[in-house]
């Protein structure tokens, strides 16, 4: 079973440029086997997978090979865009060398824009990531940069011409959710003509329908599902939630309210028989 993720008319999901019908992008590392990765990506309906450079140009041996045939068979075979990243990168020149190799490795502009700053965290370092997004912009990119929550740093990077911007929810592969609804609340109304992905720390489906119902375009994930139990069940989950908390958004979610109202108006006479 595959996610029907086609958008209404009015509701269609432009990402850099491309018109496509999924809002969930996946990550491809950490998978059980190469068989279980693609139909996870199947089952999820995602058409952009991400593909870490470094992991690609370190790996060996024929489960490597065929972890990045299953990638490149969904490009091919399923029309997904693919997203390599600069995972693992430290530094902006390292991110800016390595998005290079993979502009030319794999014969495509967009990047996933990763400096970590933070061993423990795996945080974001903002200086050398806004210092590798204006460098990448001006060479041609179309720079996905992963960042934190922070509105500055985000402005920061738009400023850079970044169009994409992709703050976490939580640290990479910790499955805590949104920790602060609040800052991303707040990124979604001070930037409302950028394009928002929450990426990293969602552990759960309900995680990634939270984040839809902040308002956000679009989610990206994948410790979630390569570690589940079934992880192509998990993907198919992740495709309805995505789904649902974007429906819900346009219907127009009840505002909270600290008292009860009653759902049916009671007034004048009770009814007579």
């Amino acid at each position: 079973m595959t996610i029907d993720n086609t958008p209404d008319a009015d509701d269609a999901f432009t990402l850099a440029g491309v018109v496509l019908r999924s809002r969930f992008l996946l990550g491809t590392a950490g998978y059980p086997s190469p068989q279980v990765l693609g139909r996870a990506i199947e089952a999820s309906g995602a058409q952009v997978v991400t593909l870490g450079l470094k992991r690609e140009l370190a790996g060996g041996g024929d489960a490597h090979a065929g972890f990045v045939e299953i990638v490149r068979d969904a490009v091919r075979t399923r029309g997904a865009h693919l997203l390599p990243n600069t995972a693992g990168c430290r530094s902006a020149r390292e991110a800016v060398t390595l998005a290079h190799m993979a502009r030319e490795l794999m014969g495509t502009h967009w990047i996933k824009l990763e400096v970590v700053g933070d061993e423990h965290t795996l945080q974001p370092d903002p200086f050398e990531l806004v210092a590798a997004a204006g460098e990448l912009v001006r060479e041609g990119f179309e720079v996905f940069p992963y960042c934190t929550d922070d509105l500055v740093t985000c402005q920061r990077l738009l400023d850079a011409g970044c169009r994409i911007l992709m703050p976490w929810g939580a640290p990479i592969g910790s499955g805590q959710g949104l920790l602060n609804p609040w800052a991303l609340r707040t990124l979604r109304a001070r930037l409302p003509e950028a394009t928002l992905i929450v990426d990293a720390g969602l552990g759960a489906p309900s995680h990634a329908a939270q984040a839809m119902e902040l308002g956000f375009d679009a989610v990206l994930l994948n410790s979630a599902v390569a570690q589940a139990v079934d992880p192509v069940r998990m993907a198919r989950a992740f495709g309805h939630a995505i789904e649902a908390g974007r429906l819900g958004r346009r219907a127009g979610l009840i505002a909270a309210q600290d008292m009860a109202v009653a759902s049916t108006p009671v007034g004048g006479r009770p009814f007579e028989l």
